[in-house]
C-alpha cells in the first residue's frame, strides 16, 4: 500500500536522484539533464517546514513534492514521481495530498512552473495554464505557468 509522510533530511541525495530520472524520463538528452541538475537537487532547506511529502510504498520511495512560499501564495516547486509508477496514481495521490495541506497552512493560490509534458496532469488535477514562464535551467526555453486557486466555494 502507497502512503504519504514527510520527508526526511537525510532523503536529498536519494530524491535529487528521483528527480533526475523522472524528469530523463521525457527523453531529454545528456546535455539538457546536466542543463538542469541544479534546479533539481533537493536541498536541506527544501526538507525544512515539513513542505516535502514523499510517497513510499514497501520501503521504496515512488515518488515526492515539495511545497514553496508563504500563505497565501505559493507554488508547487517540485513534483516527481519514478517512471516506473507513472500511471498508478503516486502523483495523484501526492498532487491532492500536497494541495490539502497548502489549503489548511493557510494557501489560497499555488502556481506550477511545469515540464511541458506534465502540463496534461496537472490541469487534469484542476490548474489552469495563465501564461509562461522562463525555465531556470536552460536558456531560452519557456515553461507552461499554470495556476491552481485553492479557496473553496461556500455552497449557497
Amino acid at each position: 500500500m502507497t502512503y504519504v509522510r514527510e520527508g526526511r533530511p537525510e532523503e536529498t541525495a536519494a530524491l535529487t536522484g528521483l528527480a533526475l530520472r523522472s524528469k530523463a524520463h521525457w527523453g531529454y538528452d545528456e546535455a539538457f539533464m546536466a542543463a538542469c541538475r541544479d534546479e533539481l537537487t533537493v536541498t536541506p532547506d527544501d526538507m525544512a517546514h515539513g513542505r516535502t511529502v514523499v510517497a513510499e510504498e514497501g520501503g521504496r520511495v515512488l515518488g515526492f513534492t515539495t511545497l514553496a512560499g508563504e500563505p497565501p501564495e505559493g507554488a508547487l516547486a517540485m513534483m516527481f514521481v519514478e517512471p516506473d509508477t507513472i500511471g498508478r496514481g503516486v502523483g495523484r495521490l501526492l498532487f491532492e495530498h500536497t494541495v490539502a495541506r497548502a489549503r489548511s497552512s493557510g494557501f489560497v493560490r499555488l502556481t506550477i512552473d511545469a515540464d511541458p509534458n506534465a502540463e496534461p496532469f496537472y490541469t487534469a488535477m484542476g490548474a489552469v495554464r495563465i501564461g509562461s514562464t522562463p525555465s531556470g535551467s536552460v536558456p531560452g526555453r519557456r515553461l507552461p505557468l499554470l495556476e491552481l486557486g485553492l479557496v473553496r466555494r461556500r455552497a449557497g
